[in-house]
């Protein structure tokens, strides 16, 4: 399993150098590390969600309603700053990690203690979370105008050369790739999505499991909720809407396997990433909005196939026809 992940990270980061190099071709100044920098900037929010989904797609789960927390924890913030400017911006960031977990850990509870499919609990709550934008705030947005400075500068401050969003996305990771291979929990997913009833008998309750992976994913999403607010500096029930395809998108392309157990932290980095580089290179070039759909959408159909010839065991055979003399 880790050689055939490695040797697709190998081939995804190819993918995207060539990419790269073909549109600098093009245009001289993609290329530039200035500019790379900043498609890596832009993609920082996706990467950190893909890491929360692909803690849930590895126990054989997946969490439709990432957006809509992302959106709904971000409103709430938004609306806390505008009629309380006063209050500090790490309290703002606590409170939306929060908000986001206690999200997730309602879709969790859910699917532990309830037994219903996850598809169809994140498919109402994703429902339910976006309208629930719409109840708080009455429709109406928060801009610019409401929000205090500090609340949108903070993490466009620079330090060490990246802006702190960058940072975010660094730090998010590296967690993450300690939470996967170097905890129990992390072993915990991959065990449950390789097979849930041989991890019975090895001690992990499976439900609790599955309802950590998506209070992490909420906690993830409602981080995403503080920063995407502030970054894109408007609040509304728009926000992020149909984001959590992208989100997927970029777990499938980086490796992750719908029917779990199978993904890692580089890969799922990776297929971020290569979807941030298409959506900035595409445009670049001239090419529609409806051909760049098309074009990511068969990346998306080729990393599947490509998975699912990776996972595609072979059977053995156990038992011959013996030859008649």
């Amino acid at each position: 399993m880790n050689r055939l992940m490695k040797h697709r990270e190998v081939w995804l980061a190819l993918a995207i150098v060539l990419v790269v190099v073909l549109v600098t071709l093009r245009f001289s100044r993609f290329a530039q590390p200035a500019n790379l920098l900043t498609i890596f900037n832009d993609t920082s929010i996706l990467m950190m969600l893909a890491l929360g989904q692909m803690a849930v797609i590895l126990t054989r789960s997946i969490d439709l309603s990432m957006a809509s927390n992302l959106a709904l924890t971000g409103m709430i913030v938004a609306m806390l700053n505008a009629a309380f400017p006063g209050v500090p911006i790490p309290a703002l960031m606590a409170l939306s990690v929060l908000i986001g977990a206690g999200l997730g850990a309602f879709n969790g509870v859910l699917v532990w203690k309830l037994d219903i499919p996850p598809i169809v609990v994140t498919l109402g709550t994703l429902t339910i979370f976006r309208g629930m934008v719409f109840v708080i705030s009455g429709g109406a947005w928060v801009n610019a105008a409401q929000m205090s400075a500090d609340f949108i500068a903070f993490q466009r401050v620079v330090f060490l050369g990246l802006p702190v969003l960058s940072w975010f996305a660094i730090v998010v990771a590296a967690l993450f790739y300690v939470l996967m291979t170097r905890t129990p929990l992390g072993r915990a997913f991959y065990a449950i999505g390789v097979n849930p009833t041989a991890s019975v008998y090895t001690g992990i309750n499976v439900g609790r499991t599955k309802f950590m992976a998506f209070v992490i994913s909420g906690a993830v999403a409602g981080l995403c909720g503080y920063l995407w607010i502030s970054r894109y500096v408007i609040a509304s029930t728009e926000v992020a809407g149909g984001y959590e395809l992208t989100i997927i998108a970029a777990c499938v392309i980086g490796g992750v396997s719908i029917a779990g157990g199978i993904g890692s932290v580089g890969g799922v980095l990776l297929g971020a990433i290569f979807l941030g580089v298409i959506n900035n290179a595409l445009p670049v070039i001239n090419i529609s909005p409806f051909w760049q759909m098309a074009i990511s959408g068969t990346a998306i159909l080729l990393a599947v196939v490509l998975n699912a010839r990776g996972e595609r065991s072979k059977g053995r055979i156990i038992l011959k026809t013996a030859e008649i003399a």
